[in-house]
């Protein structure tokens, strides 16, 4: 599948993943930053943000269409960063294509099977009669009756778009997201991967415990852990300076 990208800078390749209902635009103040320095590719995986839909949605198919988009645009030896569902799509790229990465950068996501977590959220966003409601307002309303996190709710908002005048509509393939729910929180398969890999933590969230460290180091033996300890699941949005300082250090390094 073809994949939507916003494109910033020039030099060695920097692709971005974003995570579930996600897209590119959530990633652009820091990619304008890392296009200081490097040739930034921010992706849009399929059923998100302006790439296409489907039925199919795995990280096996979203790693093929990842590699597919690194060779039409002709890159090698990347700098490959993935946060949340995008860390596993980047992780499971690395196990099928490691020759093709430089160095691995993963977001607040492990290798393991997670617990349902996101089933109130799907509730939420399905409850939005997009017949009925024909406001960004009228939507934010609805959703903080499952949602009482302000800035969640506008997060998850940020995929309605007009797809005519008075008329709301989703860019994520909601219907499919739910089908394949168990897809996205599946741990990954038993692969090791020797490249150089940094693990970003939130220190307020439980994706990436500590003790979860040998388990990943046993897949990627040369993984190096930061943990942020101010910062919850979305790290680059609670703590955004720690966070490319952090990134850079390691990208640059």
């Amino acid at each position: 599948m073809e994949l939507h990208y916003k494109q910033f800078g020039e030099g060695k390749a920097f692709i971005v993943l974003h995570g579930l209902f996600g897209s590119s635009d959530n990633w652009q103040t820091h990619g304008k930053k890392l296009g200081e320095y490097f040739d930034v590719y921010l992706v849009d995986q399929r059923n998100h943000g302006e790439s296409g839909w489907s039925d199919e949605f795995s990280y096996d198919v979203m790693a093929e269409d990842l590699h597919e988009f690194i060779q039409s645009h002709h890159l090698e030896e990347i700098i490959l960063m993935g946060h949340s569902m995008g860390g596993k799509t980047a992780m499971r790229y690395a196990q099928k294509y490691p020759e093709m990465i430089d160095k691995l950068i993963i977001v607040d996501m492990g290798i393991k099977e997670y617990p349902v977590s996101h089933d109130t959220i799907i509730e939420g966003l399905k409850s939005i009669d997009l017949s009925v409601i024909h406001s960004r307002s009228g939507a934010s309303e609805q959703l903080s009756k499952y949602i009482n996190n302000k800035s969640i709710r506008q997060f998850l908002l940020k995929n309605l778009y007009w797809k005519e005048k008075g008329q709301l509509a989703w860019s994520i393939n909601l219907p499919v997201l739910e089908e394949k729910y168990a897809e996205i929180i599946k741990a990954l398969p038993e692969v090791e991967t020797l490249i150089d890999t940094l693990f970003i933590a939130g220190g307020k969230s439980d994706y990436v415990l500590e003790e979860d460290h040998d388990a990943i180091r046993k897949l990627f033996p040369l993984a190096d852990f930061h943990t942020i300890d101010r910062a919850g699941h979305w790290i680059h949005a609670e703590a955004p300076e720690e966070f490319i300082e952090e990134v850079l250090g390691f990208a640059l390094r």
